[in-house]
């Protein structure tokens, strides 16, 4: 694909401009407003490289079979191919975004039984945009290249719209559209709005996950059958433990918590949850609390085939609690894979407290810490603190009322002494808890943000994620660790980690602001500003996503921009200020820490 000529239509020799080229040349083009597809192979050079002559095959047949016949049929035509990638021209775009869902879906279906790492996987950008077209029929311009740059910023699967497409296509399509935000693409000067286009039939195609090669489960939010409304972080608390258990198996799967419970309160087609999770099996039950009698009802179900595998009723006292979760747990993995080993469930048991009564306040906390909001925080600070006046070894809860405290200082909702508390709250868990993957995860965290003590930092997280390999929460805590530690390839390969363990997260933010980061940190600046913006967008109120544009934006020069963020940056945490970021600057390199204070400043931060 052409990445756009100096001067259109200009035919340049070696002693300079031909005489009379801009008249002939003028002759043999055209210009237009086209539709314009760009569409490429994931990892072609990785495919081809394990197999050159199978993936040329393949993709030769699904050209002739699936993608000629796709354009045809919806009024397009095929401007040029190339090793991995095809450029189409559409007079409509309807008909351009129709045909790219329509090759992502067939596409998806083609590939649904080939292993993991060697499916065939496409991105497409689609923009309607003037273009000049050549005698022989080739496109260039900026419509062209900005559809080509949409293309290389979508994720495997999806298909991507600039905003001009995405002004055209309004109400007609059945289809949703996902904003990316204004993006700055390479060798366009202007940024680019662009949306992601979500429909359903796009949902098993591409925004969602193909199955892992393990036996992999999600396990839905119970319902609480209690009648009572107040019991609900119980039912909530007790399912994240079970996904917690399940994780712990290493031949399982396990999708994360936080993707698990976007179902919450919803009737869901538990073949579509699959689906959109990537999973084979599915779990859903009940629990009924009444006094201090607890009845746990859990049903499995095959994702694909819709067929139930396990059914099953746990009764017992409340004090039992924990042996009725490892009771639904060994169930599970049981009717899953009856070839684990007995002593791969075992592993999973954990039995944080023997105190009821702290285990309960823990388990009122959960919710108030993933509200994400100060009084959320300060919530989780005094049920953490009472859990912990019960049971002071009660290591899950002060772990957790580490991280809060370490969290609240990036936020700007701390107490004066946050940092050295939850630097020793995190030194005291580390001291006793070497086989809660929980717990280490948080500690780790808090001793490379608040102690900056980095190896022993390293070596906690990696410890919770050999415990637990499924925690998408885990690999995003390695995220960060490994980015405060200075380790920024290693550590956007655990945010990517944990987004696939937990695909439909409401806290992706996080681990999209931790790879913009770490693109700031490899001085790929153009690439941290995309991932920073759609951090932004995922969760605007995480304050480390607003830094990582702010510091972009200058870095490129764009400071206006940089100054209008930073303004947006302190109406969210009016109180942040420099003297905060030189106190709580959490990197090894002390250059780009340096780096960064001064790309704050020239923004517009105050002292």
């Amino acid at each position: 694909m052409h990445e756009g000529r100096p001067e259109v239509g200009r035919t340049w020799t070696r002693g300079g401009p031909r005489a009379g080229a801009w008249l002939s040349d003028a002759m043999t083009t055209q210009r237009r407003l086209a539709a314009i597809l760009a569409c490429d192979v994931v990892g072609y050079s990785r495919l081809t490289e394990r197999d050159e002559r199978g993936t040329l095959e393949r993709l030769k047949i699904y050209r002739k079979d699936l993608l000629e016949p796709l354009v045809s049929e919806h009024q397009g035509r095929i401007v040029k191919l190339t090793g991995d990638g095809m450029l189409c021209e559409f007079a409509s775009v309807v008909n351009a975004v129709t045909s790219a869902m329509a090759i992502q879906q067939a596409l998806a279906e083609h590939e649904a039984e080939t292993p993991e790492g060697e499916r065939i996987r496409f991105r497409i950008g689609v923009n309607l945009g003037d273009v000049v077209c050549e005698e022989d029929g080739d496109l260039y311009g900026d419509g062209v290249n900005i559809a080509a740059r949409l293309e290389s910023i979508a994720d495997p699967g999806t298909v991507v719209v600039s905003g001009t497409a995405y002004d055209h296509l309004q109400g007609k399509l059945d289809c949703g559209f996902t904003p990316l935000g204004a993006l700055r693409l390479k060798n366009i000067e202007r940024p680019v709005r662009a949306y992601r286009v979500e429909t359903d039939a796009s949902a098993s195609v591409a925004a969602l996950p193909p199955l892992p090669e393990k036996p992999s489960i999600a396990v839905l939010p119970f319902t609480n059958m209690s009648g009572d409304p107040d019991q609900e972080y119980f039912a909530d608390g007790l399912v994240e433990d079970i996904i917690t258990g399940l994780s712990r198996v290493n031949s399982f799967f396990v999708i994360a918590r936080n993707s698990s419970f976007t179902y919450k309160g919803r009737a869901v087609d538990l073949r579509q949850v699959g689906r959109e999770l990537g999973v084979r099996y599915v779990l859903e039950g009940s629990i009924r609390r009444a006094g201090s009698r607890v009845r746990i009802s859990g049903q499995l179900v095959d994702a694909i085939s819709g067929h139930h595998v396990w059914a099953d009723r746990f009764e017992g006292d409340v004090s039992d609690i924990f042996d009725l979760q490892d009771k639904v747990t060994e169930s599970v993995v049981g009717a899953v894979e009856p070839s684990i080993r007995l002593e791969e469930i075992k592993q999973a048991r954990m039995k944080p407290t023997d105190y009821i009564s702290a285990y309960d306040l823990y388990l009122r906390a959960l919710p108030r810490f993933y509200s994400m909001t100060r009084e959320g925080f300060a919530d989780v600070r005094r049920l953490t603190n009472e859990a912990l006046s019960i049971d002071p070894s009660f290591n899950l809860a002060k772990a957790l009322g580490a991280y809060i405290r370490s969290l609240s200082v990036s936020q700007c909702w701390h107490e004066p002494d946050d940092i050295r508390v939850a630097a020793r709250m995190a030194r005291e868990v580390l001291a006793e808890a070497r086989d809660d993957p929980t717990s280490l995860r948080f500690a780790a965290q808090v001793i490379a943000y608040s102690a900056k003590d980095y190896e022993m930092a390293l070596g906690t997280i990696e410890r919770s994620l050999l415990l637990n390999p499924n925690s998408a929460q885990g690999h995003t805590g390695s995220g960060w660790v490994n980015a405060h530690s200075s380790r920024p390839l290693v550590a956007i390969e655990h945010f990517h980690r944990a987004m696939r363990l937990s695909p439909v997260d409401p806290e992706k933010g996080i681990a999209l602001s931790g790879i913009g980061m770490s693109y700031l940190m490899l001085e790929r600046y153009e690439e941290a500003l995309a991932w920073g913006e759609r951090a932004l967008h995922e969760m605007p109120n995480y304050g480390s996503s607003h830094r990582v544009v702010i510091m972009a934006l200058v870095k490129l020069n764009r400071l206006d921009e940089a100054q209008a963020a930073a303004r947006r940056l302190m109406e969210a945490f009016p109180t942040y200020t420099l003297t905060l970021q030189r106190q709580i600057n959490p990197w090894r390199d002390k250059v780009f820490a340096e780096s960064y204070v001064e790309a704050l400043g020239i923004s517009g931060v105050p002292e």
